[in-house]
């Protein structure tokens, strides 16, 4: 009979000696699975080491650090485990990030150092990986557990041998270890070799284990894993994607320029027996997606006015103007994919110059190297089309994106390969889920706003650059590798988001600590004020009050609130000194000076690096001091011993952001509704931040300010750009610089910008 066999619970409610036996039955077990895991590094560290070249030694190092420690890593990642049950034991399941946070404790403003952030990521992977294979017994296990615990409701964070914990606990395992970035990398992903196959089965048992013992028993079993149905190949799957003629897959922008197409209905009806842009295969499309097609070469042709509805002129021998075939374009194109001319790369560059018309130019002059006369040649209307419409987009997306820089050369680097993709495929403008445009979005998402100041920064710029560099050296007229990098980038950006997530968490915890700081600095310069202005105090407790007590004060008010015993106890010592020294000052002779005070001064010594005989020595300098003053003897007076040199701390300014108000707020009228509003917006948030120059720059709400209700927003990298209070917002709101999110991904705002370009009554293509 199963030793829980007698506790069978009958109603929710908490039962602390199941509890206990559950944890006996998977704590100590998951320790002794984590320690036969940590006593095959030796072998992989050894391996690893033969292998890396100038870094051996930090393996070598390792493996000696590890045998070390040995203990003490075992003892780190028990200790976890046994912290997250004991709360959960309380009714108060403590959270991943919570642990984390009681982790960062000892660093007043919880500054992280980025080899902490990488370890947190690597671990919080390993928990992925146990979450991917584990997840039917995780989810019966969080709820078996949180009914004995009471009929609480668990998850993936709270459980306490749930994955987000275990890698917590592998994360504080090693936290002391004296290792290398990528040594510690390497044993966090040799955790999960080792370990993960042995959690699974010890979730299992235990699962059995509460079913046995009638917790929840009416839950489905844990079943066999089926074989899956052979999938659809995915090139097969894709291309029934992109030939679906569907309206739910039109863009954004197509449903705002519908409204245009009633005045071009008979414009439309003519061209589409010339040439238009949806004449038929490649890339047929046809029902919505055609007609959006035939306007948009409604408009391309008004746009170009007079010089294209005049036609083909005849030549000086009296005979036309040749058109490039398909077949020709094309083979100039992978000349300019492959080599792009210095004045191809100076037009993305200059914000001036027309990549449209560039573009035309390029190709018109590589003409000549397929044997063809440039002067005698020209394009065809539909080859036109595609190329206006590329390097219109990529004019918009390049002038009204953040991307400066290397960011901008990469995109521009697109230009060349999505003219072919627009001669053999039209569907990529109409189709927001043609494989190109998702390229293209997603590598305009890595780039948009990248300066490359971190290495998670320069990291993604040099996947992005190497996608750019395959693409032009791959690209010939198969689209399927569009497939295969934009799935490769997506891959690559959603794990480049965890580490987005603890930048995020990062730059709240900065903001944060650094108003704690200004309210304790502002805290202490009030009590300060309130006990030595405007009277006159020796020069001894001057020194005093200005500098330990002052560093004592702003410390205790950092790491307890203002609230705090901590505090009172600051404050009731200053006003003790106070009061003795207003004693002496009534020439009150005989008193044993600071006698009920000397603990507590020692230690406010103490807490600014005096040993305990200087710490000694200064009290004995104030109590002398105090003696000197009731005899009237300034002569008498001592001076402290020499203080160390101890700075309190300043909250660092505030980053640089694109956003400068203009004047300040109080000379600036704003909408308290609009105010109010902000005042009550939902964190994650997203709203788009203009800056001078009309660029655009989303930023999501982080976090809000308990202490001074000003909102931090931060950029798609989870960098802090903007912190402003709700009358600020407000007052950006009233001179344009702010407004609510427009949810477009960069193709699609793109090409909004492309037919707000076109439309004749706001303006046209340059000739």
């Amino acid at each position: 009979m199963s030793s829980f066999d007698h506790h069978i619970a009958e109603r929710p409610g908490s039962d602390s000696r199941l509890l206990a036996q559950a944890r006996q039955a998977i704590v100590p077990p998951l320790v002794d699975t984590f320690a036969m895991a940590l006593g095959r590094f030796d072998d992989a560290l050894f391996d690893r080491a033969e292998r890396a070249g100038n870094a051996q030694m930090a393996f070598l190092d390792a493996m000696r650090e590890l045998r070390r420690r040995r203990e003490e890593i075992i003892a780190r990642f028990r200790a976890h485990l046994e912290k997250a049950w004991h709360s959960l034991d309380a009714g108060e399941p403590m959270s991943m990030e919570s642990a984390l946070t009681d982790a960062d404790a000892g660093s007043v403003l919880s500054l992280v150092s980025d080899q902490e952030l990488e370890s947190r990521l690597a671990a919080r992977n390993l928990a992925s990986v146990i979450m991917r294979d584990c997840k039917p017994v995780l989810q019966r296990l969080d709820r078996r557990l949180g009914w004995i615990a009471g009929n609480l409701v668990l998850d993936n964070d709270h459980n306490p041998i749930g994955p987000e914990h275990i890698g917590v606990a592998i994360h504080e395992a090693f936290a002391t270890c004296e290792l290398s970035l990528e040594v510690r990398l390497v044993v966090i992903k040799l955790c999960e070799r080792d370990l993960v196959p042995g959690i699974s089965r010890l979730y299992e048992a235990l699962d059995q284990r509460l079913v046995q013992s009638g917790v929840l028993p009416e839950m489905p079993a844990a079943r066999a894993p089926t074989r899956a149905p052979a999938p659809v190949p995915e090139d097969e799957h894709r291309h029934a994607e992109m030939v679906e003629d569907d309206e739910a897959s039109a863009p954004a922008w197509a449903a705002r320029f519908t409204h245009r197409m009633a005045g071009m209905k008979g414009g439309m009806q003519a061209s589409m027996g010339h040439g238009a842009f949806n004449d038929g295969p490649p890339g047929y499309a046809g029902g919505a997606q055609g007609v959006l097609l035939e306007a948009l070469h409604h408009l391309l042709q008004e746009s170009r006015g007079s010089r294209e509805t005049a036609g083909p002129q005849p030549s000086s021998s009296g005979t036309e103007n040749r058109q490039l075939s398909q077949r020709e374009m094309l083979s100039v194109l992978s000349l300019l994919q492959s080599t792009p001319s210095a004045a191809l790369n100076a037009a993305i560059g200059d914000t001036g110059e027309s990549l449209a018309q560039r573009l035309k130019s390029e190709v018109l002059s590589g003409a000549n190297r397929l044997g063809v006369d440039p002067s005698t040649a020209r394009l065809a209307p539909v080859d036109e089309d595609a190329i206006d419409l590329v390097g219109m987009l990529f004019d918009v997306m390049l002038d009204e994106r953040d991307l400066e820089g290397r960011p901008r050369e990469l995109i521009g680097r697109l230009v060349v390969p999505f003219v072919k993709v627009a001669l053999l495929d039209r569907r990529m403008f109409v189709q927001k889920t043609h494989p190109a445009r998702r390229l293209l979005n997603v590598l305009a998402e890595a780039c948009e706003g990248n300066s490359g100041e971190s290495a998670a920064e320069r990291t993604l710029m040099a996947k992005v650059e190497e996608v750019v560099d395959r693409l032009t050296a791959e690209f010939n007229e198969n689209l399927a590798v569009f497939l295969t990098l934009e799935e490769e980038f997506r891959d690559f950006l959603n794990q480049h988001k965890r580490r987005i997530e603890i930048a995020e968490r990062r730059a709240a915890e900065i903001q944060s600590g650094q108003e704690r700081l200004e309210t304790a600095r502002v805290r202490m310069a009030l009590e300060l004020s309130a006990r030595l202005d405007g009277r006159p105090v020796p020069q001894a407790i001057d020194d005093f009050m200005r500098q330990p007590w002052a560093h004592h004060v702003t410390m205790t008010v950092l790491r307890e609130g203002e609230d705090g015993g901590g505090l009172r106890d600051a404050l009731a010592l200053a006003d003790g000194v106070m009061e003795e020294l207003a004693e002496a000052q009534r020439q009150i002779i005989g008193k044993p000076w600071l006698q009920t005070w000397r603990p507590s001064l020692q230690k406010v010594f103490a807490s600014v690096g005096m040993n305990a005989d200087a710490a000694s020595s200064a009290v004995d300098a104030l109590h002398d001091t105090l003696q000197a003053v009731a005899a009237s003897r300034p002569d008498l007076e001592k001076s402290l011993p020499e203080l160390p040199q101890v700075v309190l701390p300043r909250a660092s300014e505030d980053e640089s952001t694109p956003i400068q108000l203009i004047g300040g707020t109080d000379t600036l009228d704003f909408d308290s509704t609009d105010a109010d509003h902000f005042r009550g917006l939902p964190i994650g948030t997203w709203l788009d931040f203009i800056d001078k120059d009309n660029k655009v720059q989303a930023g999501k709400l982080s976090w809000v300010s308990p202490i001074s209700s000003r909102l931090l927003f931060v950029n798609r990298r989870g960098v802090r750009f903007c912190v402003a209070s709700p009358e600020e917002l407000a007052v950006m709101v009233r001179i344009g610089r702010l407004r609510a999110h427009q949810d477009e991904d960069a193709f699609d705002s793109a090409m909004q910008g492309v037919i707000e370009r076109l439309d004749p009554e706001k303006s046209a293509v340059g000739a």
